[in-house]
């Protein structure tokens, strides 16, 4: 009798044919059979929040480089697109989508600066700054949200080669569509020698200098190219979910979000990002429909809110005491104990 472990069913599940039934179900059932709610409420800010986490992730997770500044480059990429779209007539939409990008990474690039001579924490105070900074720019420049007293714009038509995409689905396809070309792009990324130069200074960055690694210019690309995919992140936040561009949207308390997102899915992985997106996105929404059958109308909205953060946050510190390399790390686990079990067959 001999025992064969890594069965070939953990690998197709963990593989190209498992992300194949991902993208299968995600383009021809959910459309089919999700209400606007689900797709309106969770999917595509989940999508959007997933895209985020995965630009930082390529900063945070595999550069080593901490950010606070995530809402900043997705507000830089919101505004960007919108201006485009406002003063450049029919400009196509991808183009605009790409304009946001750029902008968002020229914003990168300028904030990461910095990276040539902080670390650690006095780098993420310096990404910190550049979040005030451009909270302090939407407010402050009139022109950047055409002169509206508020700041508060209404985002421009999702239209693309005369087809109109306004209504859930069509947002949500839009940014399906987004998320998966600059998923499998980041996908590439990591797995080319940019990808192992990222790592490299990830790991010991006086070895990887003496290697060989250009060291300032890979830490200024992991800025350019991090912020790049944060401000399409943030164009999709702004047109397909808000519909509104505002600064409010990009607030502080985002870039945290973003952070949590990275740090729960798992550092220096792409999954951990839709992860860790599925657990900010959707428990939260779970326990309020939870706290509000079990409380009862009994309780305040104000009081069902904090029970909500405590048990939210409960979870999140029990999850990286189990696992501190986050959800994929953990998930990774619980294949295995199902799936790479020795099995016996006839010597």
């Amino acid at each position: 009798m001999t025992a064969l472990p890594h069965p070939a069913r953990f690998r197709r599940l963990s593989g190209p044919a498992g992300i194949g039934l991902l993208l299968a179900l995600a383009y021809g059932l959910v459309p089919l059979v999700a209400g606007d709610y689900l797709l309106e409420a969770i999917l595509t800010p989940f999508l959007a929040l997933a895209l985020a986490g995965l630009g930082l992730n390529l900063l945070v997770g595999y550069a080593g480089l901490l950010s606070l500044g995530s809402a900043a480059f997705m507000a830089v990429g919101a505004y960007a697109a919108f201006n485009l779209s406002l003063r450049v007539p029919g400009l196509p939409l991808p183009a605009a989508f790409l304009g946001g990008g750029l902008a968002a990474a020229a914003a990168g690039l300028v904030a990461g600066l910095p990276a040539l001579r902080l670390r650690g924490f006095y780098l993420a105070v310096s990404t910190l700054a550049a979040q005030c900074f451009v909270a302090w720019a939407l407010n402050r420049i009139g022109w950047l949200s055409n002169d509206s007293p508020s700041g508060v714009i209404g985002a421009p038509r999702l239209v693309l080669a005369g087809w109109s995409f306004e209504d859930a689905r069509g947002r949500y396809a839009v940014s399906l569509v987004v998320v998966s070309l600059l998923t499998f792009a980041a996908w590439r990324l990591v797995r080319s020698p940019t990808g192992r130069d990222l790592v490299a200074i990830r790991d010991q960055e006086t070895a990887a200098r003496i290697v060989g690694v250009r060291v300032a210019r890979t830490k200024l690309l992991a800025f350019a190219l991090s912020s790049f995919v944060v401000g399409v992140a943030g164009v999709l936040w702004a047109f397909a979910y808000l519909r509104t561009v505002e600064p409010a949207g990009f607030n502080l308390d985002r870039s945290f979000q973003i952070l949590f997102i990275v740090i729960i899915g798992g550092l220096g992985t792409l999954r951990g990002a839709f992860l860790g997106a599925g657990f900010i996105v959707v428990l939260p929404l779970v326990l309020s429909r939870l706290g509000a059958a079990l409380l009862g109308d009994g309780f305040d909205s104000g009081t069902l809110e904090m029970v909500q953060r405590i048990v939210l946050g409960t979870l999140i510190v029990a999850v990286l005491i189990r696992e501190p390399a986050g959800l994929s790390a953990l998930l990774d686990r619980l294949f295995t104990r199902l799936f790479d079990r020795p099995r016996r067959v006839p010597a």
